[in-house]
């Protein structure tokens, strides 16, 4: 049975002897914010008796400390399945994130098994075992939370020290376990960094169709964009939408009145913000030179990256990889329009990729 803690003190006691390991996840809800607000962090300790869940109240006063000191104490290995979101509730409520980390679905995708793979056809393929999925949307900030809403929550870290197990040893056996440390460390410093992203027109296929000039002043809008979401915790589209953004972008207006114009004309614009717009259009950024054309991938070399692909599927089907894994077609369009190898190709992608990809690089 799942033990609630909603003090601070319990939660501390529960860890005065530090285990190995811990299986971690959360619940969080991010449908009216920028950040997500953690609801709910169950953990998995093993024990004499077998496994003991702890269900915490992450909404109570002190508790968020109590979580910090047990994250960053990386004496206890964390166990966990796809955190990406989780690690930035927890950087942003706990202000640290969970070191030594071992990503299941990581593993699995490492092991060669699946990539991608939800935790709960993971747990099914490993152990056999069906997990419900009744509880999938539910209201995780409510208090009392259901009877059915703990046994789902539970159920969410009650197997993830079988597929530690298991992954572990298949790790080990291909000699891989540093590739996946390599990548969670990765994975962690994003979460730890917080910065915002550096080039956010590059995510927007209509970027592609402007000019440099234009390119520049979207890079101004959306990194003003993302620096007030952040500051005022609402979601990116809620402050300026990409589409008026772009359109802002392409054709600037002559002054602050012709932006208001603009404004009041979009049904989704964010009319009381025209000062903050017309400021952060008005203002070059130190760096928006050094910004990457995005127009370059209109003038991609569409065979030359047929070639990276099917490079990289050759040799991700001798290592038993799954597609996607070695490198994404995305990677491989960065490496390709910007003659440099991204962070996401770093460490032993690279290593294991630049033997095969160089000779169709210097053509």
């Amino acid at each position: 049975m799942p033990r609630w803690i909603q003090d601070p003190a319990e939660l501390l006691a529960c860890f005065s002897s530090p285990p190995a390991r811990i299986g971690l996840d959360t619940e969080f809800i991010r449908e009216r914010t920028y950040w997500p607000q953690l609801a709910l962090v169950q953990i998995a300790i093993e024990t004499g008796n077998g496994l003991d869940i702890l269900l915490v109240d992450p909404l109570v006063p002190g508790m968020t400390d109590a979580l910090g000191t047990l994250l960053a104490d990386t004496r206890v290995l964390k166990v966990m399945h796809s955190p990406s979101e989780d690690l930035v509730a927890f950087k942003h409520a706990c202000d640290t994130v969970p070191r030594p980390l071992f990503d299941t679905q990581l593993a699995a995708a490492l092991a060669g098994i699946a990539g991608g793979m939800g935790y709960q056809k993971l747990v099914e393929r490993v152990t056999g075992i069906a997990l419900a999925k009744g509880e999938t949307r539910s209201d995780w900030l409510r208090r009392p939370l259901s009877p059915s809403q703990l046994e789902y929550a539970a159920d969410d870290v009650r197997h993830l020290f079988e597929l530690h197990d298991t992954l572990a040893s298949e790790l080990d056996r291909l000699g891989r376990r540093e590739w996946l440390a390599e990548d969670a460390e990765r994975t962690l410093a994003n979460a730890d960094s917080g910065d915002i992203e550096r080039w956010p027109h590059l995510s927007l296929r209509s970027a592609q169709f402007l000019d440099l000039g234009a390119q520049r002043r979207l890079v101004r809008l959306l990194r003003w964009r993302d620096r007030y979401a952040r500051d005022n915790d609402r979601p990116r589209t809620w402050i300026l939408d990409n589409e008026l953004a772009v359109a802002i972008a392409r054709m600037p207006p002559a002054d602050r009145g012709a932006l208001q114009a603009q404004l009041d004309a979009h049904p989704k614009a964010p009319r009381k913000l025209g000062d903050a717009i017309w400021d952060a259009l008005q203002h070059p950024l130190d760096d928006e030179l050094d910004a990457p054309d995005a127009s370059v991938s209109e003038r991609r070399d569409k065979q030359a990256l047929r070639q990276l692909q099917d490079a990289v599927a050759a040799l991700s089907a001798e290592l038993g990889l799954p597609d996607g894994v070695l490198a994404s077609r995305r990677w491989l369009e960065a490496l390709l329009d910007h003659g440099q190898w991204p962070d996401a190709l770093a460490g032993w992608r690279r290593e294991t990729l630049e033997p095969q990809l160089r000779p169709l690089l210097d053509r």
